[in-house]
Protein backbone atom coordinates (compact mmCIF):
# COMPACT_ATOMS: atom_id res chain seq x y z
CA UNK A 1 0.00 0.00 0.00
CA UNK A 2 1.39 3.44 -0.94
CA UNK A 3 1.92 6.27 1.52
CA UNK A 4 -0.87 8.14 -0.23
CA UNK A 5 -3.29 5.32 0.45
CA UNK A 6 -2.41 5.52 4.14
CA UNK A 7 -3.57 9.12 4.54
CA UNK A 8 -6.02 9.03 7.47
CA UNK A 9 -9.62 9.80 6.59
CA UNK A 10 -12.73 10.53 8.59
CA UNK A 11 -14.58 7.54 9.97
CA UNK A 12 -18.25 7.16 9.03
CA UNK A 13 -19.51 8.94 12.16
CA UNK A 14 -17.30 11.98 11.65
CA UNK A 15 -17.86 11.95 7.89
CA UNK A 16 -21.62 12.21 8.51
CA UNK A 17 -21.08 15.13 10.88
CA UNK A 18 -18.78 16.78 8.36
CA UNK A 19 -21.39 16.38 5.62
CA UNK A 20 -24.11 17.85 7.84
CA UNK A 21 -21.91 20.82 8.70
CA UNK A 22 -21.21 21.43 5.01
CA UNK A 23 -24.93 21.39 4.24
CA UNK A 24 -25.71 23.81 7.07
CA UNK A 25 -22.96 26.20 5.99
CA UNK A 26 -24.15 26.05 2.41
CA UNK A 27 -27.76 26.73 3.39
CA UNK A 28 -26.67 29.70 5.47
CA UNK A 29 -24.60 31.15 2.63
CA UNK A 30 -27.42 30.80 0.11
CA UNK A 31 -29.94 32.52 2.36
CA UNK A 32 -33.63 31.80 2.11
CA UNK A 33 -35.58 30.52 -0.86
CA UNK A 34 -32.67 29.56 -3.09
CA UNK A 35 -31.41 33.13 -3.48
CA UNK A 36 -28.53 33.69 -5.88
CA UNK A 37 -25.14 34.00 -4.21
CA UNK A 38 -22.43 35.91 -6.10
CA UNK A 39 -19.09 34.10 -5.85
CA UNK A 40 -17.09 36.95 -7.42
CA UNK A 41 -17.49 40.58 -6.37
CA UNK A 42 -15.94 42.00 -9.56
CA UNK A 43 -13.07 43.67 -7.71
CA UNK A 44 -11.00 41.14 -5.75
CA UNK A 45 -10.46 37.40 -5.32
CA UNK A 46 -11.95 37.48 -1.83
CA UNK A 47 -13.43 34.06 -1.07
CA UNK A 48 -11.07 32.30 -3.50
CA UNK A 49 -7.63 30.78 -3.11
CA UNK A 50 -5.04 29.57 -5.61
CA UNK A 51 -4.06 25.91 -5.22
CA UNK A 52 -1.01 24.40 -6.92
CA UNK A 53 1.86 21.99 -6.40
CA UNK A 54 4.66 23.34 -4.16
CA UNK A 55 7.28 23.62 -6.89
CA UNK A 56 5.24 25.92 -9.16
CA UNK A 57 5.61 29.70 -9.16
CA UNK A 58 2.09 30.82 -10.12
CA UNK A 59 2.34 34.52 -9.31
CA UNK A 60 0.03 36.40 -11.66
CA UNK A 61 -1.69 33.31 -13.07
CA UNK A 62 -5.04 34.38 -11.56
CA UNK A 63 -5.87 38.10 -11.42
CA UNK A 64 -8.81 40.49 -11.56
CA UNK A 65 -9.05 42.82 -14.57
CA UNK A 66 -11.94 45.03 -15.68
CA UNK A 67 -14.46 43.25 -13.47
CA UNK A 68 -13.42 39.77 -14.59
CA UNK A 69 -11.34 36.91 -13.22
CA UNK A 70 -8.47 36.29 -15.63
CA UNK A 71 -6.52 33.05 -15.87
CA UNK A 72 -3.38 33.58 -17.94
CA UNK A 73 -0.40 31.29 -18.53
CA UNK A 74 0.42 32.52 -22.05
CA UNK A 75 4.16 32.24 -22.64
CA UNK A 76 4.59 30.13 -19.50
CA UNK A 77 3.67 26.47 -20.08
CA UNK A 78 6.05 25.09 -17.45
CA UNK A 79 3.52 24.50 -14.70
CA UNK A 80 1.29 21.78 -13.31
CA UNK A 81 -2.44 22.15 -12.67
CA UNK A 82 -3.24 25.55 -11.16
CA UNK A 83 -6.65 26.01 -9.57
CA UNK A 84 -8.66 28.95 -8.30
CA UNK A 85 -10.81 27.34 -5.61
CA UNK A 86 -13.79 28.94 -3.90
CA UNK A 87 -13.65 28.39 -0.16
CA UNK A 88 -17.38 27.64 0.29
CA UNK A 89 -18.70 24.09 -0.13
CA UNK A 90 -21.88 23.24 -2.00
CA UNK A 91 -24.13 20.19 -2.35
CA UNK A 92 -27.19 20.47 -4.68
CA UNK A 93 -27.01 23.68 -6.67
CA UNK A 94 -27.33 25.55 -9.94
CA UNK A 95 -24.23 27.43 -11.09
CA UNK A 96 -24.18 30.12 -13.79
CA UNK A 97 -21.17 31.95 -15.16
CA UNK A 98 -19.90 33.62 -18.29
CA UNK A 99 -16.49 32.96 -19.83
CA UNK A 100 -14.53 34.54 -22.65
CA UNK A 101 -12.20 32.45 -24.81
CA UNK A 102 -9.55 33.48 -27.32
CA UNK A 103 -8.57 32.03 -30.69
CA UNK A 104 -4.87 32.41 -29.92
CA UNK A 105 -5.15 30.49 -26.64
CA UNK A 106 -4.24 26.85 -27.28
CA UNK A 107 -4.79 25.65 -23.70
CA UNK A 108 -7.56 24.02 -21.71
CA UNK A 109 -9.67 25.16 -18.76
CA UNK A 110 -12.74 23.96 -16.91
CA UNK A 111 -15.05 24.33 -13.94
CA UNK A 112 -14.72 21.89 -11.07
CA UNK A 113 -17.82 21.12 -9.00
CA UNK A 114 -18.16 19.25 -5.70
CA UNK A 115 -14.38 18.95 -5.60
CA UNK A 116 -11.63 19.09 -2.99
CA UNK A 117 -7.93 19.93 -3.10
CA UNK A 118 -5.65 17.53 -1.23
CA UNK A 119 -2.35 19.19 -0.30
CA UNK A 120 -1.17 16.45 2.03
CA UNK A 121 2.56 15.80 1.38
CA UNK A 122 1.74 12.25 0.24
CA UNK A 123 -0.96 13.39 -2.20
CA UNK A 124 -0.23 12.83 -5.90
CA UNK A 125 2.41 15.35 -7.06
CA UNK A 126 2.26 16.89 -3.59
CA UNK A 127 -1.16 18.38 -4.33
CA UNK A 128 -4.19 17.23 -6.30
CA UNK A 129 -7.75 18.41 -6.84
CA UNK A 130 -10.25 15.52 -6.84
CA UNK A 131 -13.74 15.69 -8.29
CA UNK A 132 -15.70 16.16 -11.53
CA UNK A 133 -14.96 18.93 -14.02
CA UNK A 134 -17.11 20.51 -16.75
CA UNK A 135 -14.61 21.09 -19.54
CA UNK A 136 -13.86 24.36 -21.37
CA UNK A 137 -11.69 23.73 -24.42
CA UNK A 138 -11.31 26.63 -26.90
CA UNK A 139 -9.08 24.67 -29.34
CA UNK A 140 -11.90 22.12 -29.77
CA UNK A 141 -14.92 24.16 -28.68
CA UNK A 142 -17.54 21.43 -29.17
CA UNK A 143 -15.90 19.57 -26.27
CA UNK A 144 -16.92 22.33 -23.87
CA UNK A 145 -19.55 21.09 -21.40
CA UNK A 146 -18.39 17.49 -21.39
CA UNK A 147 -17.48 16.06 -17.99
CA UNK A 148 -14.04 14.83 -16.97
CA UNK A 149 -13.30 13.36 -13.55
CA UNK A 150 -10.08 14.65 -11.98
CA UNK A 151 -10.42 12.23 -9.05
CA UNK A 152 -7.04 10.50 -8.95
CA UNK A 153 -8.36 6.94 -9.27
CA UNK A 154 -10.69 7.92 -12.16
CA UNK A 155 -8.93 10.51 -14.38
CA UNK A 156 -11.07 9.95 -17.43
CA UNK A 157 -14.10 11.29 -19.25
CA UNK A 158 -17.21 10.17 -17.41
CA UNK A 159 -19.75 11.89 -19.68
CA UNK A 160 -19.42 10.63 -22.32
CA UNK A 161 -17.88 7.56 -20.70
CA UNK A 162 -14.38 6.91 -22.02
CA UNK A 163 -11.37 4.98 -20.67
CA UNK A 164 -9.02 7.97 -20.44
CA UNK A 165 -8.57 11.64 -21.49
CA UNK A 166 -8.80 11.07 -25.25
CA UNK A 167 -11.87 12.56 -26.96
CA UNK A 168 -12.45 11.26 -30.53
CA UNK A 169 -13.98 13.58 -33.15
CA UNK A 170 -16.77 11.06 -33.64
CA UNK A 171 -18.32 12.31 -30.37
CA UNK A 172 -18.80 15.83 -31.69
CA UNK A 173 -22.42 16.76 -30.81
CA UNK A 174 -24.93 17.76 -33.46
CA UNK A 175 -25.86 20.99 -31.69
CA UNK A 176 -23.50 23.37 -29.93
CA UNK A 177 -22.83 27.11 -29.81
CA UNK A 178 -19.47 28.61 -28.84
CA UNK A 179 -18.31 32.23 -29.15
CA UNK A 180 -14.73 33.40 -29.32
CA UNK A 181 -13.91 36.87 -28.02
CA UNK A 182 -14.36 38.35 -31.52
CA UNK A 183 -17.79 36.76 -32.12
CA UNK A 184 -21.19 38.03 -31.05
CA UNK A 185 -21.04 39.40 -27.51
CA UNK A 186 -17.64 37.76 -27.10
CA UNK A 187 -18.93 35.77 -24.12
CA UNK A 188 -20.36 32.31 -23.44
CA UNK A 189 -23.02 31.35 -20.90
CA UNK A 190 -22.28 28.14 -18.98
CA UNK A 191 -24.73 26.65 -16.51
CA UNK A 192 -24.17 23.56 -14.38
CA UNK A 193 -26.86 21.86 -12.31
CA UNK A 194 -25.77 19.34 -9.67
CA UNK A 195 -28.55 17.37 -7.97
CA UNK A 196 -27.90 14.08 -6.22
CA UNK A 197 -25.66 12.04 -8.48
CA UNK A 198 -26.62 13.97 -11.63
CA UNK A 199 -24.76 16.77 -13.39
CA UNK A 200 -26.27 18.69 -16.31
CA UNK A 201 -24.25 21.20 -18.33
CA UNK A 202 -25.62 23.80 -20.74
CA UNK A 203 -23.51 25.94 -23.05
CA UNK A 204 -25.27 29.01 -24.46
CA UNK A 205 -28.62 27.35 -23.77
CA UNK A 206 -27.74 24.02 -25.41
CA UNK A 207 -27.63 20.91 -23.20
CA UNK A 208 -24.18 19.42 -23.65
CA UNK A 209 -24.31 16.62 -21.06
CA UNK A 210 -27.07 15.21 -18.85
CA UNK A 211 -25.14 12.77 -16.73
CA UNK A 212 -26.36 10.34 -14.08
CA UNK A 213 -23.27 9.55 -12.04
CA UNK A 214 -24.78 6.91 -9.76
CA UNK A 215 -22.11 4.31 -9.09
CA UNK A 216 -19.32 6.74 -9.97
CA UNK A 217 -19.76 10.00 -8.06
CA UNK A 218 -20.84 8.07 -4.97
CA UNK A 219 -18.36 5.19 -5.22
CA UNK A 220 -15.67 4.25 -2.70
CA UNK A 221 -12.99 6.48 -4.21
CA UNK A 222 -15.17 9.58 -4.30
CA UNK A 223 -16.33 8.98 -0.75
CA UNK A 224 -12.70 8.53 0.30
CA UNK A 225 -11.76 11.93 -1.10
CA UNK A 226 -15.07 13.46 0.09
CA UNK A 227 -16.01 14.65 -3.40
CA UNK A 228 -18.65 13.97 -6.04
CA UNK A 229 -21.73 14.82 -3.96
CA UNK A 230 -20.52 17.96 -2.19
CA UNK A 231 -17.42 20.07 -2.21
CA UNK A 232 -15.87 23.16 -3.76
CA UNK A 233 -16.25 25.00 -7.05
CA UNK A 234 -12.95 25.76 -8.82
CA UNK A 235 -11.58 27.17 -12.07
CA UNK A 236 -8.75 25.42 -13.89
CA UNK A 237 -5.55 26.26 -15.72
CA UNK A 238 -4.49 22.95 -17.25
CA UNK A 239 -1.06 21.41 -16.72
CA UNK A 240 1.55 22.32 -19.34
CA UNK A 241 -0.80 24.59 -21.30
CA UNK A 242 -0.66 28.19 -22.41
CA UNK A 243 -4.13 29.47 -21.63
CA UNK A 244 -5.91 32.81 -21.48
CA UNK A 245 -9.51 32.89 -20.27
CA UNK A 246 -11.86 35.28 -18.45
CA UNK A 247 -14.78 34.62 -16.11
CA UNK A 248 -17.51 36.91 -14.82
CA UNK A 249 -21.02 36.89 -13.31
CA UNK A 250 -20.29 33.73 -11.29
CA UNK A 251 -23.36 32.97 -9.21
CA UNK A 252 -24.90 29.94 -7.54
CA UNK A 253 -28.15 29.04 -5.81
CA UNK A 254 -29.34 26.12 -3.76
CA UNK A 255 -31.82 23.70 -5.34
CA UNK A 256 -33.90 20.94 -3.81
CA UNK A 257 -32.34 17.53 -3.36
CA UNK A 258 -33.85 14.67 -5.39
Amino acid sequence: MSNYERIPRLDMKHAALFSLLAVLLTADAFGQGGDWLLLFNGRTLDGWEVKHVPQDDVEGFWTVEDGTIVGNTMGNPNHDQVWLVHRQEFEDFELHLEFQAYRDSPGNSGVQVRSRYDDHPDAPKGGWLHGPQVDIHPPTPWRTGMIYDETWEERRWISPSLPDWNMPDSLKPADWVFNYSDEGSGWNDLSIVCRGTSITSRLNGVVMQDFDGAGILDNREHRYHEVGLYGHIALQLHVGDETRIRFRNIRVRQIDSP
